[in-house]
């Protein structure tokens, strides 16, 4: 009866990835609580709440969910907005508690109405700007608990209180984080056995304390289980009701991409096939129990599922493991956190803040099409000194102008923008029905329609993740792509990246100039696909094919 519900073979798994996920999440939640702004404790209630609750009602089996350093930053954005309304901390938790609860309700009704499948149509820029934003956010924040000086509430104020950052300046506190910053990076080089977040945390603390040096610490964290925060949510006044309904979607739209993606990372991992709107919902009743205990939203933690995933997770019990033995911890370890120096929490947010800013984006930023740098470039001012609700909704805007800008240019020369429309067998083009028989068995050829644009990729990387395991190469037709975007250019990296790894061979037919630019700009040509696997007439590629001996030629050709 119990095999039914559940495979015993999989508990060894389940309870060895779930307590890995765990260790791993455990100083991320206590560093994440205190940048939020309502201390260690709230980022422990978020992780236990959302760990627990998003794994059993989730739709991604090996995901484990908790605080992110994304949610987190618009978490301390909610919590400052509301500060500022209301004059302090207590008072505003009224309002912090309802936006954290109408964030998870907004999730759920997005899963409900199934709006997962259109948040892929968010343009890569966009995305990349935020994220990179939200990463320097946290490191900048972060510096001035480095140096053991409380942070200012803004990224401007980082800038305008410098003086005060050299005038406090601790060099202990220095000390004991520069060690931690060290520990984490080097760590890893002699084990990845144990995290090296849970080896910085521990170790410097220790020497901190023995040293009994004079530094800020996170002080107790209240042991047991936290009681409801219900009181003050009738009490909001009305006027605060459009900062909560603006933040609470920026919450719901944030902690759905962040999980959507970490699903796709965990699909990728174990070959298997998440459900979008199931996640969101599992999500959303995590954010709203994290809410009503006091704890910070969360989302689908990447490092935290692919830990669970490597050390043996496979279903929903490694997920709901890894929030019980926060739980635990959390019922132990109130006395033990009042000695955790702030400087170490920061010497590991630090990390994980540069972790966040995606490096590969700006990298390219001379290399990809001006206007989606010009994207990027916003989407990333406006996220880190600017408003971060603001910030996506201008990117998405700025991207989807942008685009229709193109498509008009293309449909007065003629070029029609059409989705895009992959093919075995389904349609033959004219030059291809004389070969057709020859290359149905191991080749595949993939018909490219329009420009590659944000909202096209996900059907590319679809018609990808679809060919045939045995195939021994793909020939991609660019004859009608006058236009590849960064968002498409990164689409086709990752598909021929996959391919690669499986052993089928990629060859380009009728690129022209301008994709051919992009695919050169970021080393995909030659790297992934040599300038021999890339021809201006299909017959030359067969030809090829042939040569190397990957298709056979039919008796009497």
């Amino acid at each position: 009866m119990l095999n039914k519900i559940y495979n015993i073979k999989n508990l060894r798994g389940d309870l060895t990835g779930g307590l890995v996920a765990g260790v791993v999440a455990l100083p991320l939640a206590l560093a994440f609580g205190v940048q939020s702004g309502l201390g260690a404790a709230a980022g422990l209630y978020g992780a236990i709440a959302i760990g627990v609750l998003a794994a059993i009602f989730g739709g991604t089996a090996t995901q484990a969910s908790g605080p992110t350093g994304p949610m987190t930053v618009v978490s301390a954005a909610v919590i400052a907005a509301a500060v500022k309304f209301t004059g302090t901390l207590e008072s505003a938790l009224g309002i912090i508690v309802l936006t954290f609860l109408l964030g998870g309700v907004l999730q759920i009704l997005f899963g409900v109405l199934s709006i997962a499948k259109y948040i892929k149509y968010l343009p890569y820029p966009a995305i990349s700007g935020f994220m990179s934003g939200v990463g320097l956010i946290i490191v900048l924040l972060q510096l001035y608990p480095l140096v053991g000086v409380s942070a200012p509430k803004s990224t401007i104020g980082v800038i305008t209180e410098i003086p005060r950052f050299f005038a406090d300046l601790n060099w202990v506190a220095l000390s004991l984080g520069a060690l931690t910053v060290l520990i984490y990076y080097l760590f890893p080089r002699v084990t990845k056995v144990v995290p090296s977040a849970l080896v910085a945390l521990i170790s410097v603390s220790l020497l901190a304390y023995f040293l009994k040096v004079d530094v800020p610490l996170i002080g107790v964290i209240p042991s047991g289980v936290p009681s409801l925060k219900i009181n003050g949510l009738l009490a909001v006044e009305s006027g605060a009701y459009p900062l909560i309904l603006e933040y609470a979607l920026v919450l719901a739209a944030l902690g759905s991409i962040d999980s959507l993606l970490t699903s796709v990372i965990a699909d990728n991992i174990t070959k298997t096939k998440h459900n979008s709107n199931r996640e969101l919902i599992g999500q959303g009743i995590g954010n709203i129990a994290a809410a009503l205990f006091g704890g910070i939203p969360g989302a689908g933690a990447t490092k935290g599922t692919v830990v669970n995933i490597n050390a043996g997770g496979k279903t929903r019990l490694s997920g709901t493991i890894h929030g019980l033995f926060l739980l635990a911890v959390l019922l132990g370890i109130g006395q033990l956190a009042a000695f955790i120096p702030l400087a170490v929490l920061a010497g590991i947010l630090i990390p994980i803040g540069f972790a966040i800013i995606d490096t590969k984006g700006l990298k390219h930023l001379l290399h990809v099409p001006k206007a989606d740098a010009v994207v990027l470039i916003t989407v990333f001012a406006i996220t880190t000194f600017g408003s971060l609700i603001q910030a996506v909704g201008l990117g998405v805007i700025l991207a989807s102008l942008l685009f229709m800008k193109r498509s008009s240019d293309l449909a007065e020369q003629g070029t029609t923008v059409t989705a895009l429309a992959g093919i075995r067998g389904e349609e033959v083009w004219e030059d291809e029905a004389s070969v057709y028989t020859e290359l149905k068995n191991c080749v595949y050829i993939k018909h490219l329609y329009g420009p590659m644009f944000f909202g096209f990729t996900s059907h590319f990387q679809d018609l990808i993740k679809n060919l045939d395991e045995g195939i021994c190469a793909l020939i991609i037709r660019m004859d009608r792509v006058p236009h590849m975007d960064q968002s498409g250019l990164y689409a086709m990296e990752d598909a021929i990246l996959t391919l690669s790894r499986k052993g089928v061979t990629v060859l380009f037919t009728g690129l022209h100039p301008q994709p051919y630019d992009m695919l050169m700009m970021i080393e995909v040509i030659p790297d992934l696909v040599a300038e021999d696997r890339i021809f201006e007439d299909f017959k030359d590629s067969v030809k090829w094919l042939k040569s190397e001996g990957l298709i056979k030629t039919s008796k009497g050709s």
